[in-house]
């Protein structure tokens, strides 16, 4: 007779974090929060469930996501609520909440768990944890040099070398330039909903066959000319040259600049780069993996948006910031062998008792050794004393320590090296002081 048991799958396009997931999950994190810092900045958070409304109000370019990826529901007190899809409408609240409080320029990051329901692929899940790094109430360029030598650094400080991936830079000023000298040149009265039409198209210039987007961008824009005009400019070569020579590039030449000057130089101008043409309002930047076998997908993505608390009062304050995601990140490292060869999860002391009449004085042991702050677990099963080394041994214990009769009595104890076979004898305090040189 069959019985209907609930499935062991987690829901489509989640993870589910063993110890040795968890692990690596931790490895990641604590170095983004280690080189977040490091540069200065400070860590805070939200709840993960915000007023839909807050999606709503950000206007026609957040549309899609609105409707279709993000997880809305009704609460029991009829109110409607978002799992927070992305970080930046929640960290505008924060800071616009408190603006008249807060000594600008403020240095901000999280690592917040996100929502959004959409087709689960490489690179990207329903559910994932970003590093987002912001500085609010900076206009000077030099913030976003920072910002994006911060974003450099992470993957610095994960052991990668900077041939390993490439920075792409643009400022959407430069494109906004385009659209006006392009509909002045072919006579196009360009509306507000083609530039959005047309933005969205540009950012998927990748993922779209060169004919198949030139004739969508005519459709667009109904001008065949004016259509060339741009393609040309969006696959045009930027060298060094045409950046320091070109006068409408000023403020892209400032960031270029100031990367080089900081010996960044894995940095490709790319004018095609659109990041949501909508949200920002100057420079804008992405991090690829260049390895062949690498995601095709943004690793990183930001930019300026000055206009960051508009929602929530006429007070401007700019902002410049960005997001990584830590499933491309993982990807990444799995893709360039950068993660360590084993991230341990196992205590650094296992106690084995020979029978399970000892298992309370195990107890009673451990927590001296915990008090210590030295990580200790005591072996509570029914196993032979063979198989409990043997499992101690295999999930990574450096330690083991076995009591018995003899040993409680003598309150004589022994500690065995399991990776070195050596052993050290003597009571609690000389193995705490032992174990305590080594931890």
């Amino acid at each position: 007779m069959s019985e209907n048991f609930l499935p062991t799958e987690s829901y489509k396009g989640v993870r589910d974090f063993y110890p040795k997931d968890m692990a690596i999950q931790r490895y990641i994190f604590n170095s983004w929060s280690k080189t977040a810092e490091i540069f200065g900045f400070e860590k805070y958070d939200a709840s993960i469930l915000e007023p839909a409304d807050l999606y709503k109000a950000k206007g026609a370019e957040n549309e899609e996501m609105v409707n279709q990826q993000t997880y809305t529901f009704i609460d029991r007190g009829e109110r409607e609520v978002t799992l927070r899809p992305e970080m930046t409408p929640t960290v505008a609240r924060l800071v616009a909440g408190k603006r008249r409080e807060l000594n600008f320029p403020l240095r901000w990051y999280s690592i917040p768990n996100l929502f959004r329901y959409e087709r689960p692929q490489r690179g990207r899940l329903r559910e994932h944890w970003q590093l987002n790094c912001d500085i609010f109430g900076a206009d000077h360029f030099t913030a976003d040099v920072e910002l994006i030598a911060l974003a450099y650094q992470t993957l610095i400080d994960f052991g990668a070398t900077p041939d390993m991936f490439e920075i792409r830079l643009n400022n959407r000023k430069i494109l906004s330039a385009d659209f006006a000298r392009g509909a002045q040149k072919y006579g196009v009265d360009l509306k507000d909903e083609q530039i959005l039409k047309i933005s969205r198209l540009i950012d998927r210039i990748e993922k779209i066959n060169p004919s198949d987007f030139e004739k969508q961008m005519v459709d667009i824009l109904g001008n065949d000319e004016f259509s060339k005009y741009l393609l040309e400019r969006l696959t045009s070569d930027m060298d060094d040259e045409v950046i320091h020579k070109t006068e409408e590039f000023e403020d892209l030449k400032f960031v270029y600049d100031g990367l080089i000057n900081l010996g960044i130089k894995n940095i490709k101008v790319d004018l095609s780069l659109m990041r949501g043409f909508d949200y920002y309002t100057g420079t804008i930047f992405e991090i690829f993996d260049k390895h062949p076998g690498g995601t095709k997908r943004a690793m990183l993505g930001g930019g300026r948006y000055d206009n960051l608390t508009a929602m929530f009062s006429s007070d401007k304050i700019s902002g410049v910031g960005f997001g990584m995601g830590d499933v491309t990140m993982r990807d990444f490292l799995e893709t360039h062998n950068l993660l360590p060869a084993k991230i341990n999860t196992a205590p650094e002391l296992m106690i084995i008792p020979l029978e399970t009449k000892f298992n309370l004085e195990g107890e009673k042991i451990a927590q001296i050794f915990r008090q210590r702050e030295i990580k200790t677990a005591v072996d509570i099963s029914e196993n032979k004393l063979s198989k409990k080394i043997s499992d101690a041994s295999l999930s990574g214990v450096p330690y083991v320590m076995v009591i018995g009769e003899d040993e409680l009595s003598s309150l004589t104890f022994s500690l065995k090296n399991l990776s070195l076979g050596t052993t050290e004898s003597g009571s609690i305090d000389t193995l705490l002081n032992h174990l305590t040189t080594h931890f």
